[in-house]
């Protein structure tokens, strides 16, 4: 599935009060030219639901989940929901799933081992009626043995709050054919500072996450960088902040150090839908 090399990455898009709002501004995204509308999981709710609508509201852009827990949907229902929503809508679909932490697989009455967990879940998948194909479905991993397992039985991965760095240690992990495409925060505002407070209020309950922490010090950061919501140092490795060009010049650092596609996740410190923000990155929608 071929997903182009630059999407919007938005919680706004499942949690917009107004479904006619959302509806218009994920035809007007899709316009613009981006290659795929991101959802995240949010905990859980209908993604499935959420992903249709978005899928009715446009006709060329992919929508991706990014991602869901595999501790909160049954692999059977999702492959279903998956099959029904490709035939319905062109197989525009991609499913990225993640395993999540420790908190979250105890509280589905499991173990996290977090291998065994997604290749067990890929199994049932390929057991299903109408299985996922390897090519629909993407593994957020941020460590090399889930990154070896997505390059095996996967389209490949979308690991989260990661430097270019970094994506060029997925892509030597995962070798030249598996799909790459990293999130990336991005705050559109010239002052930094400004940015910075912005960009903190987001990442630093990721930041607080044993998964997470671990994948930042596996990067190169001290404990010291995730101490007080992210060091200014670890916040502007991993948000793009300034204006289009400013962000432009971290893509591209991303698709240089391997990434075929970059979900930018605009971050904004104002409720509702950021449309003006995505308007102003829309020079980036058919970034080569």
């Amino acid at each position: 599935m071929y997903i182009g090399r630059t999407g919007i990455w938005s919680p706004e898009l499942r949690t917009a009060q107004d479904p006619v709002e959302t509806h218009e501004a994920a035809a007007e995204l899709d316009r613009a030219g981006w290659g795929a509308l991101w959802i995240p999981g949010l905990g859980g709710g209908d993604v499935l639901g959420d992903a249709e609508r978005l899928l009715r509201a446009t006709g060329n852009a992919a929508v991706a989940t990014g991602v869901f827990s595999i501790w909160r949907y049954p692999a059977e229902e999702m492959a279903a929901g998956h099959a029904r929503l490709q035939q319905s809508y062109g197989r525009r679909l991609l499913l990225g799933l993640g395993v999540g932490d420790a908190a979250t697989a105890r509280g589905a009455g499991g173990v996290y081992r977090p291998l065994a967990a997604m290749n067990d879940y890929l199994d049932r998948f390929d057991r299903a009626p109408v299985p996922v194909p390897a090519g629909e479905r993407v593994i957020a991993a941020m460590g090399p043995k889930l990154t070896e397992l997505a390059a095996r039985r996967g389209a490949g991965t979308h690991p989260f709050m990661v430097t270019p760095d970094f994506t060029a240690t997925a892509r030597s992990l995962l070798g030249t054919g598996p799909l790459l495409a990293p999130y990336q925060a991005v705050v559109v505002d010239r002052d930094a500072d400004r940015a910075r407070a912005t960009a903190r209020s987001f990442l630093a309950p990721f930041i607080g996450m044993a998964h997470y922490a671990g994948s930042l010090l596996r990067q190169g950061f001290t404990e010291s960088d995730l101490a007080g919501g992210g060091s200014d140092r670890l916040i502007d490795a991993v948000v793009a902040r300034g204006d289009v060009e400013a962000i432009g010049k971290r893509v591209r650092a991303h698709h240089d150090a391997g990434a075929d596609h970059v979900a930018l996740h605009v971050i904004g410190g104002r409720p509702g839908l950021p449309r003006a923000q995505w308007r102003e990155l829309a020079p980036l929608a058919r970034a080569e």
